[in-house]
């Protein structure tokens, strides 16, 4: 019975966290193609660099929404961690996205800011108040599905940037209103949410490709480990520890360890298990304990090899 419970209490969780990224998905995407129109109309190139921002946004809710999908069905044969990694896939395509438009943008707006251009100011405005409006309710459409997964904040996040954005493209055109001269604002606003956008998709793929390289997790400290699993095993005997992650959340290593040849199998099983409890406390969440004997002999999650190790290599 409580079996049942906690399968549908995280299958109605699971269908409440798709809900919100779903209508955050459509509300932005919906948004963009208005701020792309509406940027070549009122000749605001502010307004399409938020667009670019906002295109990013929505590949990144279209890729966590899809990516949702494929996590509920766990690891496959062929997929044997899950799909947490296409998380990361994710992270790297919005990314490129995201350094393209931006690119393209910083482009177009240097020589207007050299040579400013009209804007039709009032149409910026009603445009900013959309934008404001819009995001804001992405952003609640997230926070009320109650979503935790770092995909899906980083997106929430992101969308709560772009209110604030919009706020201050609101406030830009505020003044070009009341100073028709001062048409620099437009491609200087741009600028800035370019460089912006740009700083921060750089750092996102930093990151992304650090995962895929199987880079030690920034939030691991392998000393720690390595002073644990000796504590544990006996000073020198913790050997050859391999940390990275699958998505920058979920962390798995290995370790060898030296064992007396005449340890027994419980004895090799309590050790693994306390590893594994030490290492979880320090954020790893999946360990592979390789028992080395003296006599050099392996012996892996405490069943001891019966023939001599060969070629064993780090």
């Amino acid at each position: 019975m409580a079996h049942d419970h906690t399968n549908a209490h995280s299958h109605h969780r699971h269908d409440a966290d798709s809900t919100g990224v779903r209508g955050a998905f459509f509300l932005n995407a919906a948004f963009t193609i208005i701020e792309l129109v509406g940027g070549l109309l009122t000749n605001s190139v502010a307004v399409l660099s938020d667009a670019v921002h906002d295109l990013g946004d929505t590949a990144a809710l279209g890729l966590a929404w899809y990516f949702q999908h494929l996590g509920r069905q766990g690891a496959t044969p062929r997929f044997t961690y899950g799909f947490r990694r296409f998380n990361t896939l994710g992270a790297l395509i919005t990314s490129a996205i995201l350094i393209v438009g931006s690119v393209v943008i910083v482009i177009r707006a240097i020589p207007r800011l050299i040579h400013p251009e009209p804007v039709a100011v009032t149409g910026v405005i009603g445009l900013a108040i959309l934008g404001v409006i819009v995001n804001g309710a992405a952003v609640w459409r997230l926070r009320r599905a109650g979503t935790n997964s770092l995909n899906e904040e980083s997106v929430s996040l992101h969308l709560l940037e772009d209110v604030f954005g919009w706020v201050a493209v609101l406030i830009g055109a505020g003044i070009m209103y009341f100073v028709p001269s001062a048409t620099w604002i437009d491609p200087l606003l741009s600028l800035g949410i370019a460089t912006w956008v740009l700083l921060h998709a750089v750092g996102t793929l930093r990151r992304a490709l650090l995962i895929m390289l199987q880079a030690k997790p920034e939030d691991v400290d392998t000393s720690l480990l390595e002073i644990e699993a000796n504590k544990l095993a006996g000073a020198g005997k913790a050997q050859h520890l391999h940390v990275w992650t699958l998505d920058g959340e979920y962390h798995l290593a290995s370790i060898d360890v030296v064992v007396d040849p005449e340890a027994t199998a419980g004895d090799l099983s309590t050790l693994r298990e306390r590893i594994r409890g030490a290492f979880a406390k320090l954020g790893v969440e999946h360990v592979t304990v390789e028992f080395v004997t003296t006599a050099s002999k392996e012996c892996k999650d405490g069943a001891i090899s019966k023939q001599p190790r060969a070629g064993h290599s780090h």
